[in-house]
């Protein structure tokens, strides 16, 4: 996709984002990280990261009503590659590398981010990156999160292996804290 598109995809997320305020999922902020905030190149997907005002949301795991959300944001039908965080913890670790914040739930679309993104000066709408120290505290907190997250599911999946029902939600959210829990051992 051209990165033009890309651009005009996120800036219609981040309208909608302002619009659905009043859905059950409490999304607090978008933000774009990734090879889009790098070079105005053809790309697959645009890279967002989406806090949540939940306590903890385990690394590649999607809060209960996620997919609601990214259907009636239409960010499911869009090339979006998507990220949920707490909104009560730093947005960024290994993976989502100095994001860029275009909405926020208390100030909207962040159009002057937006604008330095499309004149390609991103680097004024970034975060700084986090030092070394404070990058390893912070994978030292999300692996403890994804780990008391992957014995929760293992005991969900474990009380549901044998029930009647379909199986595949309980085995996909423990397929999901599985991987990010192995993703962030894996960074550290």
């Amino acid at each position: 996709m051209k990165w033009t598109r890309a651009f005009q995809h996120l800036e219609t997320l981040a309208t909608a984002c302002d619009e659905m305020r009043g859905l059950p999922l409490p999304v607090t902020q978008l933000w774009v990280f990734g090879q889009f905030l790098e070079s105005p190149a053809d790309l697959d997907s645009v890279h967002v990261a989406l806090a949540v005002d939940l306590p903890e949301v385990p690394w590649l795991s999607a809060p209960a009503g996620a997919s609601h959300w990214a259907n009636a944001t239409r960010m499911a039908r869009n090339p979006f590659t998507p990220v949920w965080r707490s909104a009560r913890a730093p947005i960024w670790n290994h993976f989502v590398v100095r994001p860029a914040l275009v909405w926020d739930a208390s100030e909207g679309v962040l159009s002057d981010a937006l604008t330095a993104i499309r004149d390609e000066k991103a680097d004024r709408a970034r975060i700084a990156a986090p030092g070394t120290e404070e990058l390893r505290a912070r994978l030292d907190d999300e692996l403890a999160i994804s780990l008391a997250a992957m014995r929760s599911r293992v005991s969900a999946y474990s009380e549901k292996r044998w029930s009647p029902g379909k199986l595949e939600p309980v085995a996909d959210d423990l397929h999901a804290v599985t991987s990010g829990y192995l993703d962030i051992l894996d960074a550290r």
